[in-house]
């Protein structure tokens, strides 16, 4: 199909792309279009306007330092998956981003805005959404940061306001004494996941101290579940707080069982890697 008619504008400026934001309510951001485009086509979005910002300066960045990886809105997957520093600040970042779709839609796909797009069947959102991570956006009203606990409002749907622009995500670093590890099932690998996996385990010596689990294509918003002190059956203490939902690609059961089965598999990882890079600190 072909998209409904819209106005389409390539602003250079961050000025005048948040001027055309605040002046067309019917208006969205295209960036990597990876999202956008198909709901375009099958005409389930139909903006009055497309504010194309692939034109403006600087927001192609990845920056990495002690605190964390703060990645501009026009990096591609391609680029944040390709960063050895962004991976050794934090590793979850590289072990999600190789199960993102395919090499072409990584080429081209933005992880901020794959994060906005707010789509529970991406991996991005719920790696923010575990990590704690936030988001900043700015409108002709200035500059606000939004953590992630608060960005996502239900299915593809975020707390942006209509004429605010997605411009930074910041994922915090891996600290001391932890570990993470991700998993997913899909019919291809780079298909959406019927259901995926990760984990954020904290260790002090053979402690766990904390162990947190993020689920992606279970429930129609990112879902984060506090496993610390269920690590016997994380499993189970997911599945009380989980509701997985069904459709044409898999039963509510079977997400269901592929719960039941990742989820110690990805704790298990994550404390395995915790106490390997507490190892490689410990003097000899």
């Amino acid at each position: 199909m072909k998209p409904a008619p819209f106005a389409y504008l390539r602003p250079t400026t961050l000025e005048e792309a948040l001027a055309a934001l605040a002046g067309e309510q019917g208006a969205k951001v295209l960036a990597g279009g990876q999202s956008l485009v198909p709901l375009l086509s099958m005409r389930l979005a139909a903006p009055s306007m497309l504010v194309d910002v692939n034109g403006l300066p600087d927001l192609d960045h990845v920056h990495c330092d002690p605190s964390g990886v703060r990645i501009g809105a026009l990096a591609r997957h391609a680029h944040v998956l390709g960063s050895v520093e962004a991976a050794e600040v934090q590793p979850l970042l590289a072990l999600a981003l190789s199960h993102v779709a395919h090499p072409t839609i990584r080429n081209r796909g933005t992880t901020v805005g794959s994060i906005v797009h707010a789509d529970a069947a991406a991996e991005m959102p719920m790696v923010l959404r575990l990590l704690e991570g936030s988001v900043d956006v700015m409108s002709v009203r200035g500059r606000r940061t939004i953590p992630a606990a608060e960005l996502f409002a239900g299915p593809l749907e975020s707390t942006l306001a209509h004429d605010e622009l997605a411009v930074e995500a910041f994922f915090p670093a891996l600290p001391a004494g932890a570990g993470v590890a991700f998993q997913e099932i899909a019919r291809r690998h780079g298909d959406y996941a019927l259901v995926g996996v990760a984990a954020l385990v904290e260790t002090d010596g053979d402690e766990v101290t904390r162990a947190r689990v993020g689920f992606v294509s279970v429930s129609d918003v990112p879902v984060v579940v506090d496993v610390t002190h269920a690590l016997d059956a994380p499993a189970t203490a997911a599945l009380a707080e989980l509701d997985p939902a069904e459709d044409i690609h898999a039963t509510a059961a079977y997400r269901a069982h592929l719960v039941s089965v990742l989820t110690p598999r990805v704790v298990a990882a994550a404390t395995d890697h915790a106490r390997s890079r507490a190892r490689e600190v410990s003097p000899a």
